[in-house]
């Protein structure tokens, strides 16, 4: 089921979270999300964009949400995604319920393109993407550095409207 997140969901999206920020390579960052910051900003996309969790079991599996690509009226219709799944819950559909739950909600709130930002050695997540109409649209070597090394980004892109 995919519902809008609650601040009540901040714990599990940030167990979430953390366990690709210690673990993997899916994000650059290394600083684990503290639990009042998740909520925090569970709230501030509620009210600006949109916060979606999957919940199978009982459980959240998974989460997705999007802001403004860059800052600035021009970029105002550009959007970037956030979207990241238990381990165990891939395979099952709900990454893509959630990323087309989450593009609906961006289109109908004026979104033009959706933006996703892929580090380069995860190829799952370029497939899954591209499996989406999602194109590669650049490749930025050696912007992001975790594990004492630096590692390349790629940029895909949607159109939605």
């Amino acid at each position: 089921m995919i519902r809008d997140a609650t601040p009540d969901d901040a714990a599990a999206v940030a167990t979430i979270w953390n366990h690709y920020i210690r673990n993997t390579a899916a994000t650059f960052n290394s600083a684990e999300k503290p639990v009042a910051e998740v909520r925090a900003t569970i709230v501030a996309r509620q009210v600006q964009r949109c916060f979606l969790v999957a919940e199978a079991q009982g459980r959240v599996r998974g989460f997705v949400t999007y802001d403004q690509f860059r800052g600035g009226i021009g970029y105002a219709h550009s959007m970037e995604h956030t979207i990241l799944l238990t381990p165990e819950a891939g395979g099952q559909g709900l990454g893509r319920a959630l990323m087309l739950a989450l593009e609906a909600h961006a289109t109908h709130a004026g979104a033009h393109v959706m933006v996703a930002g892929v580090t380069a050695e995860n190829a799952a997540g370029r497939a899954f993407h591209a499996s989406l109409g999602y194109g590669q649209v650049g490749l930025m070597p050696q912007v992001g550095r975790k594990f004492g090394r630096w590692m390349d980004l790629v940029l895909m892109q949607k159109i939605l409207s």
